[in-house]
């Protein structure tokens, strides 16, 4: 787009977003032009309001403020008698108002049916960002069959540009596959935190594109007021920078830390913070919207003791209601479960997290019965054999949660766990929180953690080619 084209668009911009304000204000019979300005301003934070809350699209909300034009037009003309209009001719800056907002309609219109990279093609953008988003194997076409993607140099993604989120995650076979299946003439946008957990894969993909410096990087490093206010994200910057978080709490503070020193305090805690704390003091449902991370699997406070302690907290047997027993699992109607691997046939992925809604025949011989597991609104089906596929997920490793945010999260910190007590693993859980973080453990494992920064080095050539290309 050339220089003079943008500035066409943006004089366009402004005929439009004036136009109905200089017709109220006009209409009013005030000339001043901070009037005119106000005036567009006011009915264009109406429209938007009124859309916000009727939880409609921008094409309403476009639509309300051309309305909100119009009406200022009439208001105009009846100001003034119909007869001497008729008699005196249209006044000029009636004239002005309406070729002003006849203009901004026309304008508008052109800009939404146009094809192109317009610069207020906004219609464009509105049908973009309805797509949902797709995980890479989903983009890239993954087929079981041939156990490769579909997407290629070869048969490149129709995109001009390729937005990647949580790309620390995003191991080098993966990576591979993305960076040849994006078009030469497209932008590749990578979004993600270096400091938190590596992937689970080979490599370390995002810290080596950023080591290059053969790409534009942008750091968010300042924190705004709005966040300025919020102890999770405070302390989490704490964290990431090896300073211990700042443990003094007040009343509607989002973070906690409770002090327990054994697990099986830390235990018992983190159970009762779960099933009563929680829901009664923020109103939160203790399975939908609280998450536990562990950092580790076993132990008194790892992920699986924890999942067998709050699944009898939260999800207790009753009589009468439908169970399955699966070596030293029991799947219960309303358990909470995590897909553990991938399944493409039935389009779930590992990681998915679903509600145990029903279990079928669980009367009869093995071969009868069914888990009903639903995920993302979706019932899908689970015979006898296949339940290896899922784990319950009332407590999550940190690594499993990475990629995902929470209402709530619950986070033991106990020496028992000293492995893997790093600062990376400690950042990344905090940072799954949104509305609330609480840590149970220790003030010495609490210390442990943000002082260990000594991830194990990963050796990879990525960097050094990315800057030889």
């Amino acid at each position: 787009m050339s220089s003079l084209e943008l500035y066409v668009r943006l004089a366009f911009a402004v005929a439009l977003l004036l136009a109905p304000g200089w017709c109220l204000a006009w209409a009013l019979g005030v000339r001043s032009v901070s009037a005119v300005l106000g005036w567009s301003l006011t009915l264009l934070f109406v429209a938007f309001t009124l859309t916000f809350l009727l939880a409609s699209s921008l094409t309403t909300a476009i639509a309300l403020y051309a309305i909100a034009g119009l009406a200022a037009l009439l208001a105009m003309v009846v100001r003034r008698p119909v007869s001497t209009v008729l008699e005196r001719g249209v006044p000029g800056r009636w004239a002005a108002a309406a070729a002003g907002l006849l203009l901004g309609i026309i304008l508008w219109h052109v800009a939404g049916t146009v094809q192109g990279d317009g610069l207020f093609h906004l219609a464009r953008v509105q049908k973009l960002l309805a797509f949902d988003d797709l995980t890479l194997h989903r983009v890239l076409e993954f087929s079981p069959k041939t156990n490769a993607f579909a997407r290629s140099s070869e048969t490149p993604l129709a995109a001009d540009a390729v937005i990647v989120d949580e790309v620390s995650m995003l191991d080098t076979p993966l990576a591979a596959a993305l960076f040849g299946a994006v078009p030469e003439r497209a932008q590749l946008i990578l979004v993600g935190d270096v400091d938190q957990l590596p992937s689970v894969g080979p490599g370390r993909v995002l810290a080596d594109v950023i080591a290059s410096r053969a790409t534009t990087v942008v750091r968010l490093t300042e924190i705004f007021r709005q966040a300025a206010s919020s102890a999770i994200v405070v302390n989490a910057h704490r964290v990431n920078h090896g300073e211990l978080p700042d443990l003094r709490t007040h009343d509607g503070s989002d973070f906690y830390f409770i002090e327990r020193d054994e697990p099986e305090a830390a235990l018992a805690t983190i159970v009762e913070v779960v099933a009563e704390r929680i829901p009664r003091r923020w109103g939160l449902d203790a399975v939908d919207d609280v998450q536990v991370l562990a950092p580790m699997h076993r132990g008194e406070v790892g992920a699986q003791n924890l999942n067998a302690t709050l699944q009898a907290r939260l999800n207790p047997p009753r009589a009468g209601a439908a169970e399955i027993t699966i070596g030293r699992r029991n799947f219960r109607v309303g358990d909470k479960v995590i897909q553990q691997k991938n399944d493409y046939d039935r389009d779930v992925y590992n990681g998915d997290v679903g509600r145990v809604t029903a279990i079928t025949n669980y009367d009869h011989d093995e071969d009868g019965r069914e888990v009903i597991v639903e995920i993302d609104g979706r019932p899908i089906p689970y015979e006898i054999g296949e339940l290896d596929q899922l784990g319950h997920a009332f407590a999550l490793s940190v690594h499993k949660s990475q990629g995902s945010e929470y209402p709530a999260v619950v986070v033991p910190i106990v020496t028992q766990h000293y492995l893997l007590l790093k600062r990376n693993l400690l950042y990344t859980a905090m940072t799954r929180g949104k509305k609330l973080v609480v840590l149970v453990g220790s003030k010495k494992a609490l210390g442990i953690a943000v002082r260990s920064d000594d991830t194990k080095q990963r050796w990879t050539w990525l960097a050094e080619r990315i800057r030889e290309a």
